[in-house]
């Protein structure tokens, strides 16, 4: 392209948006990532912090929940256009389909692998809601319930229309009408009388993006409830539930317990994940196995096993060498 083309093409220029009934109650990073189609996150939560993306003219962090009228200033963001974003290969979406639990007018719940993050940002072109919207072209609203870490596998929900996410959001912001039940293999013995952890979480984000979490007195009520499933030596299996919705809570609260998480490469002590690899464990064993919530005055169940990788691991290699 000429300069002289490049000084016509249109610029991006500040953008005023009002917040209606739609979108209020919405966190505004979740907002964002909807209104900025092709932006990754990353970026936005930089905006975010150099206060390029305000909210009544004031500075806002990523978890601030828009009001009916609020004023959100976007500064010039150029965003790449559509024929710009990857075309994914047919094995991926063959994968995601057959890993499609429900699916309806309103709501896609998927059984997502570990290693696929739910979208794209920090050096990722495609994430699972990526994948849906190439999947499913004819829909013109596809957008994500909540959000699984890229390593834990399970249940996922997503909406297809915005009446459902915002009933489901706000069921997930009044902890009332979605419950989640997530498995960990988690090093050593778990006690049969350790039902719960009640601590608070403290998240800081570095320079890079990366989030980390930590026990802490100034940080957000966090309580999650655990159930003993199954003992091998030096490792259990226990059902997760958490009651508090914070990021990387149950890996944080397993570790602040004394049990870390298998192969959590972010949290757990290197000898213990040096021990478990060579038993072959090579990802999170942390897995999102049931959703049970109310949707429109109905009850909705779904289950989703462990995948048959680490259920062998987990037989085959624990069971082998412990007997």
């Amino acid at each position: 392209m000429s300069d002289s083309e490049q000084n016509s093409a249109p610029r991006p220029a500040v953008r005023y948006v009002t917040i209606d009934g739609n979108n209020s109650g919405q966190r505004i990073d979740n907002f964002l990532v909807t209104l900025l189609k092709g932006v990754p996150k990353g970026k936005i939560y930089n905006l975010l912090r150099k206060g390029e993306i305000r909210v009544n003219k004031k500075r806002t962090k990523p978890d601030y929940r828009l009001a009916h009228d609020d004023i959100v200033r976007i500064a010039p963001i150029v965003v790449a256009p559509e024929s710009e974003k990857p075309a994914l290969p047919d094995r991926l979406k063959n994968d995601i389909e057959a890993r499609i639990v429900y699916e309806d007018k309103g709501l896609i719940v998927v059984n997502k692998p570990s290693g696929l993050a739910v979208h794209g940002g920090s050096g990722l072109s495609f994430g699972l809601v990526e994948v849906i919207r190439q999947m499913r072209p004819q829909e013109k609203f596809i957008e994500l319930v909540h959000r699984l870490d890229r390593d834990t596998s399970g249940l996922i929900m997503i909406a297809k229309k915005r009446s459902v996410l915002k009933e489901l959001h706000t069921a997930l912001r009044e902890k009332e009408g979605v419950q989640k039940t997530y498995l960990a293999l988690v090093y050593g013995s778990w006690p049969k009388r350790k039902l719960q952890v009640n601590a608070p979480l403290l998240k800081n984000e570095l320079k890079s993006g990366e989030r980390v979490v930590k026990v802490h007195t100034d940080g957000k009520e966090s309580l999650t409830r655990f159930k003993l499933v199954r003992q091998f030596e030096g490792y259990s299996l226990v059902e997760c539930e958490p009651v508090t919705g914070r990021t990387h809570q149950i890996r944080v609260h397993t570790l602040h317990a004394g049990y870390p998480i298998v192969g959590d490469d972010k949290y757990s002590p290197s000898e213990c994940l040096k021990e478990t690899k060579a038993l072959g464990f090579k990802r999170l064993c942390l897995h999102a196995t049931r959703l049970d919530i109310m949707l429109n005055g109905e009850r909705m169940l779904f289950e989703a096993p462990l995948d048959r990788e680490w259920q062998t691991l987990m037989n085959e290699k624990l069971e082998a060498k412990f007997g």
